[in-house]
C-alpha cells in the first residue's frame, strides 16, 4: 500500500479522488493548502511515498511547494493541473515534478501514472558494470547514488535512472521517445517535454556549465547523447 499526500483545495474533488484512490489500494492523506503540505512534509517530516500536487492553490501555489520539496527531498511529485497549457507544464517540470496530469482525470488513469512513477523510485536492476565513471562523477547503479569527488549529489530517482540510461548507452543518440519508454515506462503517447525538462534539471546538477554541456549533448531534432570525458 503506497502512502499518498493529496494537495487539493477543492474539497469535493479532494474527497472524490481520495475515496477512489483508497479503493484502488492507496493510503491517502489530504492537505488543502500549500502551507499544510509543507508543514507535513518539511516541518513534521511525515512520510509519503508520492505527492499529488494541485498547481492552483491559495497562498503558496503548487510550483513553489514543489520547489521547496525538491530543495531537500526526493519524494516523487505528480502535478495536477486544470489546464494543459504548455508553459504551466514546463514550469512545473522544471520545478522538479516527476510527472503531471490534466484534470479532470479518471482515477484508474491517475492510478496507472502513480504506479509508473513509484516504479521509477525502486532501484533499477544492476547491469554487469554497476559503477560508471563520468569525469569527476561516479554513478553507482546498485546504490542509486551519484557522487562528485566523494560527495553525494541530490538527484531524484528519475534523474538517476535517466543518467543510468545515458551511461549504459554512452556515445549513442537516445531519442526522446526511447527515453520515455525506458525511464518513464510510457509508450508513444508520452509527452516529450518530460524528457527535456528532466535533462535540463540533470544538467543543472552534473554539468559545470549547464548552458554549455560537455556530458549530455543535444542532438537537434532527435534526442540526446552522453559523451564521456
Amino acid at each position: 500500500m503506497s502512502r499518498l499526500l493529496l494537495v487539493e483545495d477543492d474539497a469535493m474533488l479532494a474527497e472524490a479522488l481520495s475515496l477512489a484512490l483508497r479503493g484502488l489500494g492507496h493510503e491517502v492523506a489530504v492537505a488543502t493548502t500549500g502551507e499544510q503540505a509543507l508543514e507535513s512534509l518539511v516541518e513534521r517530516r511525515e512520510a509519503a511515498d508520492l505527492v499529488l500536487l494541485d498547481v492552483m492553490l491559495p497562498g503558496v501555489d503548487g510550483f513553489e511547494v514543489c520547489r521547496r520539496i525538491r530543495s531537500g527531498d526526493t519524494v516523487p511529485v505528480i502535478l495536477l493541473t486544470a489546464r494543459g497549457d504548455a508553459v504551466d507544464i514546463v514550469v512545473g517540470l522544471e520545478c522538479g515534478a516527476d510527472d503531471y496530469v490534466v484534470k479532470p482525470v479518471e482515477p484508474r488513469v491517475l492510478d496507472a501514472r502513480i504506479k509508473a512513477v513509484l516504479r521509477r523510485a525502486v532501484p533499477a536492476q544492476p547491469s554487469r558494470q554497476h559503477v560508471h565513471t563520468l569525469g569527476d562523477l561516479e554513478l553507482d547503479t546498485v546504490a542509486m547514488v551519484v557522487t562528485r569527488n566523494g560527495e553525494e549529489l541530490n538527484l531524484t530517482s528519475t534523474e538517476i535512472r535517466l543518467l543510468i540510461e545515458f551511461a549504459e548507452h554512452a556515445g549513442q543518440v537516445l531519442s526522446r521517445q526511447a527515453l520515455l519508454k525506458r525511464v518513464w515506462d510510457y509508450g508513444f503517447s508520452g509527452d516529450s517535454r518530460l524528457v527535456d525538462a528532466a535533462v535540463a534539471r540533470l544538467r543543472a546538477k552534473i554539468e559545470p556549465e549547464p548552458t554549455n554541456p560537455v556530458l549530455l549533448r543535444t542532438v537537434r531534432g532527435f534526442g540526446y547523447r552522453l559523451v564521456k570525458p
